[in-house]
Formats: C-alpha cells, sequence, structure tokens
C-alpha cells in the first residue's frame, strides 16, 4: 500500500514536473531578479514631456475670470 501511494505521488510529479520547474526552477529564479531589477527603473522625462508640464503649470498659474465677475461688468 506504501509502494503504490509513493508510485502515485511519483506520477503526478512527474506530470506536473514542466509547471513546477517554470515557477520555481533556475529560469523562474532569473526571471524573478530580472523583474526586481526593472522594478528599479525610473523613466527620464524626455524634453517634450518636461516642455507639456511646464505648459500645463502655466495655465493652471494663469489668473481666470469667474462667471459671477463676468456679470459685474
Amino acid at each position: 500500500m506504501i509502494a503504490l501511494l509513493a508510485l502515485a505521488i511519483a506520477a503526478v510529479i512527474g506530470a506536473e514536473w514542466p509547471r513546477l520547474s517554470s515557477r520555481y526552477g533556475p529560469e523562474a529564479r532569473a526571471g524573478r531578479e530580472r523583474a526586481r531589477r526593472k522594478a528599479n527603473f525610473k523613466l527620464v522625462p524626455t524634453e517634450t514631456e518636461k516642455f507639456e508640464a511646464s505648459v500645463q503649470r502655466d495655465l493652471a498659474e494663469l489668473p481666470t475670470i469667474e462667471e459671477s465677475d463676468r456679470h459685474k461688468r
């Protein structure tokens, strides 16, 4: 009975080996390390993005005429 149980366990491990090795094997470790390195990358803003941000800041700082001020004039 114990031998049958051991054979069943061995069969399950044999059938699931590709999935287990992709999750816990050396390729998976390399993938996790790569993901960890990629998480530390920071994007450098381009000149276009910097320009857009400065224009948005300038537009946000412009004085506006409120609706109630328009009716008074």
